[in-house]
């Protein structure tokens, strides 16, 4: 490949390909990251999420094993150019929209995952802040803060956790791939001693998963399953699909692309099925022990007695570290460092990444499902879902999988377009998501704009699949239609 030129605006040590020596993960690390990941409190209340809405308990774990063998599709396809080329998803990004241009989706991405990063934080400190009430015997309850809506412990515990996580911006990568690599058996384990330990106590696991879906003959939503199934489903994609844009950030590190390919397909839908049908499990059980479903496992920790409530609560602060500094942290560092190269280093974007979640009230995004998944996960996945498109049709369609990746970090070369932006992606991406706006506006306000027309109601329930479809065959038709000369699409010529 081309060198890239230290000396470029486009550059740092941290955006550089890497090098073979630095090629060391292997199916396993891969597999252990993504078990790191799905292994975390917002995983864990999905299908809870899913039954509130009316499903029956193999209803919702089958649509979120559904939805994460779709979104493990884009994974895979993106993961490649990780793989080969060794560049992160910023770098990535400019061989569609620009050496300038793709500041934009590395903005976006990693504006979302502020937004996440702040949501695993605050479940993080709720967990610390249930540990010291049962220690405490509830001193810390308190009237809430005004205009926050928490108490002033409750913030503190937010603080301590998101304090804890500085260390892991400050020494890098290997210390992330070192904790998620150690975390990942130990939770596995410990899935299997709450099983155990819930069916024990319960004298079997409840008759939760014979419960009726509310969308039968006469259930209370009779008829209306696929007008919740799609939006569900959308989610579920939603929840993932900011790894799967920004998953080079971890495949430029496999040792080839059969690693990469392995350890996902492996990591990643099947983990997260069982998890959804662990939590039906246990909650299951919850009911014949506490006489109501408690899918809240910090709630259920605190219920729990003797030591098993400090290793509960340790677990579960354990399990949210682990998935919030692999799946909202490296992103979003990597995305505000291609912003500014020169000033903006990977550990810089780590703590800007942490700064922003602070002020984004996390929890305001979890008052309810509604707003947490039909809000929250849909709605920016109908911003990813656009960008995705993009980069699968250039890399694989129109590159044929080759990047002149020197130039990637070229002012004045092929990448550069007009004054570093590539029009048509930005037409392409905005074309993806206009479709999805009138949806998300009576979503996320709808006293405010009730008078939505069905007709895009209707489109916002697909969002991630309109805007990725959208956008891509957008991007696709026009930049054929320009007639590039091969070069300037990026095809082979031998320097890649």
């Amino acid at each position: 490949m081309s060198p890239a030129s230290p000396s470029s605006e486009l550059y740092n040590e941290d955006l550089a390909p890497t090098s073979p020596a630095q090629r060391t993960w292997r199916w396993y690390h891969f597999a252990a990251l993504w078990v790191g990941m799905v292994m975390c409190i917002p995983s864990y209340m999905l299908a809870g999420g899913l039954i509130d809405q009316g499903m029956s308990p193999m209803q919702a774990v089958s649509t979120v094993l559904l939805g994460n063998i779709i979104v493990l599709v884009p994974m895979l396809l993106i993961g490649h150019a990780g793989a080969k080329h060794g560049i992160p998803y910023a770098v990535l990004a400019r061989a569609s929209f620009g050496t300038q241009g793709g500041k934009l989706p590395a903005l976006l991405r990693a504006v979302v995952a502020c937004g996440w990063y702040g949501i695993q934080t605050w479940l993080g400190g709720s967990a610390i802040y249930t540990l010291l009430n049962i220690i405490t015997a509830n001193a810390l309850v308190s009237a809430p803060l005004a205009g926050l809506g928490i108490n002033l412990a409750q913030l503190l515990c937010f603080l301590a956790f998101w304090g804890f996580q500085l260390y892991f911006i400050a020494h890098g990568m290997e210390s992330i791939r070192w904790l998620e690599s150690l975390s990942a058996p130990f939770k596995v384990f410990m899935c299997a001693v709450l099983l155990w330990w819930v069916s024990q106590h319960a004298k079997g696991f409840g008759d939760m998963l014979s419960l009726p879906s509310q969308f039968d003959a006469g259930g209370k939503k009779a008829g209306q399953f696929w007008s919740v199934f799609w939006p569900s489903l959308t989610g579920m994609v939603g929840f993932w699909a900011t790894l799967a844009l920004n998953i080079p950030d971890f495949t430029r590190f496999a040792k080839s692309q059969r690693e990469q390919f392995v350890g996902q397909a492996i990591g990643l839908p099947v983990p997260m099925g069982l998890l959804a049908l662990m939590s039906v499990l246990v909650t299951s059980a919850t009911v014949v022990l506490y006489g109501k479903a408690i899918w809240d496992p910090v709630d259920l920790a605190g219920r729990l007695t003797g030591v098993g409530v400090g290793v509960a609560l340790l677990v579960l602060t354990l399990d949210t570290m682990c998935c919030n500094l692999a799946a909202n942290l490296v992103g979003p560092a990597y995305d505000f460092s291609s912003l500014y190269p020169r000033a903006i280093s990977y550990k810089r974007g780590g703590f800007l990444t942490a700064g922003i979640a602070l002020v984004m009230v996390p929890w305001k995004l979890l008052e309810s499902t509604q707003g947490y998944i039909f809000t929250w996960l849909i709605g920016y996945s109908a911003l990813l879902g656009p960008i995705a498109g993009i980069l699968i049709v250039d890399y694989f369609l129109l590159r044929k999988t080759e990047l002149v990746v020197g130039e990637l970090f070229d002012e004045n070369g092929r990448y550069q377009y007009r004054n570093g932006w590539n029009g048509i992606a930005v037409l392409a991406f905005i074309l993806g998501v206009l479709p999805n706006v009138p949806g998300f506006l009576n979503t996320a306000f709808p006293s405010a704009f009730s008078g939505v027309p069905d007709g895009f109601k209707m489109i916002y329930t697909y969002a991630w699949f309109v805007g990725i479809l959208i956008a891509g065959v957008v991007y696709g038709v026009l930049m054929k239609l320009r007639k590039a000369p091969a070069t300037s699409l990026g095809v082979s010529t031998g320097e890649a």
